[in-house]
């Protein structure tokens, strides 16, 4: 995966820190024993998500890769 740099962008990047935020409040939230905290810090989890994707469709995600792409892969991975 290193070497299609899976993830490096600013979507996913923003998405899953959103959703580490959600899980760090939804955490404080079910030590302290208090429902409506936690259910919160999960509504920041899917929020998250959803930014994340409204990101990746906004162009800031990893583009699709081409056929040409695709191919060449093949034939290095063939080659080597």
């Amino acid at each position: 995966m290193a070497g299609s740099a899976h993830g490096h962008t600013p979507a996913a990047w923003t998405g899953v820190t959103i959703s580490f935020i959600g899980f760090c409040i939804a955490g404080a939230f079910m030590v302290a024993a208090n429902p409506l905290g936690f259910w919160a810090g999960i509504g920041v989890v899917l929020l998250g998500g959803v930014v994340g994707a409204v990101m990746k469709a906004a162009g800031l995600g990893m583009p699709k890769e081409t056929q040409q792409h695709a191919e060449a892969r093949r034939r290095a991975a063939a080659d080597a």
